[in-house]
């Protein structure tokens, strides 16, 4: 039965259809750059978000521009979007507006993998970012902001318009995997957990029951990571 449901996951990985299933040991594998691969994932946002939290793991060895987390409404293409211009820098996006995180050496593997977590507290505006574990210095953007709840969430492009208005140069080649978000902030702790791939509350994007769409050159396969 296990393996009947991994190939069915491998068959949709080419086809396309939606899938809600429990992907703990799984990857997305992007395996060469496109304008049209994406993972299309369904987040339950029921009202705007006043606080956002997102960490995933991911692999490559891309040193030009790609996007992470790319989640974009008709009113602002970068509502959140996690993203990296190159080797050394995260930025993240909220409603238009970036902040830019300097990565030190020793936490950028960007021939490895990196798991990465982003929080934003619109009461503040500000914003953390956590690589492989260790925070970086906070930064703040879009204070009193709300990230609306009629998105279109992406892993593998970055939007410019819901769902589309790709760019080859910005798409993500590698593999992505335990792509988590939550409508609260993370604590130290709760990172922590979460890089080991612990189980939180208030998830409203989980990884291990993921409604998604592959679209495209897309697979699914079994992690070659050693379970965390």
């Amino acid at each position: 039965m296990e393996k009947l449901q991994f190939w069915l996951l491998v068959l949709t990985g080419f086809s396309g259809a939606v899938a809600q299933t429990d992907l703990h040991g799984k990857v997305f594998v992007f395996p060469k750059a496109s304008a049209t691969a994406h993972v299309l994932l369904k987040p339950r946002l029921e009202q705007p978000l006043r606080n956002v939290s997102v960490c995933l793991r991911f692999g490559g060895d891309l040193t030009r521009p790609y996007s992470l987390f790319s989640y974009a409404t008709k009113a602002m293409d970068n509502d959140f979007l996690l993203f990296k211009p190159k080797p050394g820098e995260l930025r993240l996006y909220v409603g238009g507006e970036l902040v830019t995180f300097k990565v030190p050496e020793r936490t950028d593997t960007s021939t490895g993998w990196v798991h990465v977590c982003a929080s934003w507290e619109s009461a503040t505006g500000i914003a953390e970012l956590w690589v492989n574990g260790s925070p970086l210095p906070r930064k703040g953007l879009k204070k009193g902001y709300s990230v609306s709840n009629q998105g279109v969430l992406v892993l593998g492009q970055e939007q410019d318009t819901p769902g589309g208005g790709f760019d080859i140069n910005q798409s993500f080649v590698g593999e992505i995997t335990d792509v988590y978000m939550w409508d609260t902030l993370l604590s130290p702790d709760e990172v922590s957990l979460a890089m080991s791939n612990g189980v939180l509350p208030h998830l409203v994007l989980d990884w291990r029951t993921l409604s998604y769409e592959t679209k495209d050159y897309v697979v699914i396969k079994p992690s070659l990571l050693p379970m965390y």
